[in-house]
């Protein structure tokens, strides 16, 4: 009998950012592989539902007609809010819809696939695992509402508390647990104490064609920062970083989105720095294409010690392009950095220290190339989707065999 599997998202093509990317890539490698796949997500509205009007945005054929497997829900809600009060809002319509759906749709699954955060999604996840009589496997891409509470936000101790419940359900009732990033393991252990071969690591990865570099011409020394600046990032290292550059004329370009976007433009104008070039949301290909064209990676985040679990994005998109790393950041990301050879990460995390490593490279070109070279090297070994993608097959079929023997 043909397996069905049901994927469960917020987020999804044509999404910018790690979560929509994700995503795509496992419904994408998982077609065909597994029998029948289908994806239940919203109409695209993340970080802003407006750039999607762009049709640069929508730049994968396949997806675009992919209308009988994939179902999107429409969300009332005109904008992602930076608000954490109206995104609860948000979060619950989309909750409430989804679970509608499920109820009332008369399609069978084998596995539910669902991916979190938001919680709420989750919670979703243990409804159509109810409905369907299916194995549940939950994608965990960070850990909620942990997270909350490092970005500092949101301090109702009592809807914390109940979301802690909701997290520590989800665990409990999951057949497996994926997460994207290995820190995240000791803590959902510590939650709801799983058993160990109950978790599996599937890192954010890439494509083989994405995996290259480019012979960048000697001219222009440049440096990068591609993605969210939200609450989780280090606005303020990343400014601090942008007026020191300014002292020796080294361009940063800023690709970014999110919550400190407009706060951090509003500081470059005040500073009058004419070195720091902003550019709007691309899609994936574009973001990787400019990345290539620059030296240096950069990679901040805040000193919470729920961000030593995280692995951001944009770590694996450097490599990826072969761009070696400046970072302020600890725990796995420090490790992945280190472990890799593939940049430098500041231990006192302040911008002159940040400086002191462009400026290394920047008159080190043969030290350079040889990190380029390891980051290039390691995402292929271990952060390929090709290759990733191969321990999700083997638990969707084993579960898959395993429900149809107690059927």
């Amino acid at each position: 009998m043909a397996k069905k599997t049901l994927i469960i998202s917020q987020n999804f093509y044509p999404e910018i950012g790690s979560a929509g990317n994700r995503i795509k890539n496992i419904y994408k490698q998982l077609n065909g592989k597994v029998g029948k796949v289908n994806v239940l997500t919203t109409s695209p509205t993340y970080p802003n539902r407006n750039i999607y009007d762009d049709k640069q945005f929508w730049d994968d054929e396949s997806l675009n007609h992919d209308h009988d497997n994939v179902t999107r829900i429409k969300v009332s809600n005109k904008k992602y809010s930076s608000s954490i009060i109206n995104r609860l809002f948000y979060y619950l319509e989309i909750t409430f819809k989804m679970i509608l759906f499920i109820l009332k749709d008369k399609n069978t699954y084998d596995i539910v696939f669902v991916s979190s955060p938001p919680i709420f999604i989750g919670f979703v996840g243990l409804i159509a695992k109810r409905r369907y009589r299916a194995k549940l496997i939950t994608d965990i891409r960070d850990l909620w509402p942990e997270s909350l509470k490092g970005v500092g936000v949101f301090n109702y101790p009592f809807i914390l508390y109940i979301f802690g419940l909701l997290e520590k359900l989800l665990y409990k009732a999951s057949d497996e647990i994926i997460v994207n990033s290995k820190g995240f393991i000791e803590h959902i252990q510590k939650k709801a104490n799983p058993e160990k071969e109950k978790i599996t690591h599937i890192p954010n990865a890439a494509l083989e064609e994405e995996i290259y570099s480019i012979a960048k011409e000697p001219d222009e020394f440049r440096v990068i920062y591609a993605g969210n600046i939200g609450l989780a990032q280090d606005e303020k290292i990343l400014m601090a970083l942008a007026r020191n550059l300014t002292n020796y004329n080294i361009q940063l370009t800023i690709i970014g989105y999110g919550y400190n976007r407009q706060l951090l433009e509003k500081k470059v104008k005040e500073y009058g720095l004419k070195n720091v070039q902003f550019i709007k949301p691309k899609t994936r290909k574009h973001t990787l294409e400019l990345i290539r064209q620059h030296d240096i990676g950069i990679v901040t985040l805040n000193d919470k010690e729920v961000f030593d679990t995280v692995l951001p994005g944009k770590v694996i998109d450097y490599m990826t392009c072969g761009v070696p790393i400046v970072a302020s950041v600890s725990g796995f990301s420090k490790e992945v950095i280190q472990k890799a050879e593939a940049g430098y990460v500041s231990d006192s995390k302040n911008a002159d220290e940040m400086t002191d490593k462009i400026l290394h490279l920047y008159n080190n070109p043969i030290e350079k190339d040889r990190l380029s070279m390891n980051a290039i090297s390691y995402v292929r070994t271990h952060y390929r989707w090709e290759s990733n993608i191969e321990s999700l097959i083997g638990l969707i079929n084993r579960h898959s065999i395993k429900k149809e023997n107690e059927g």
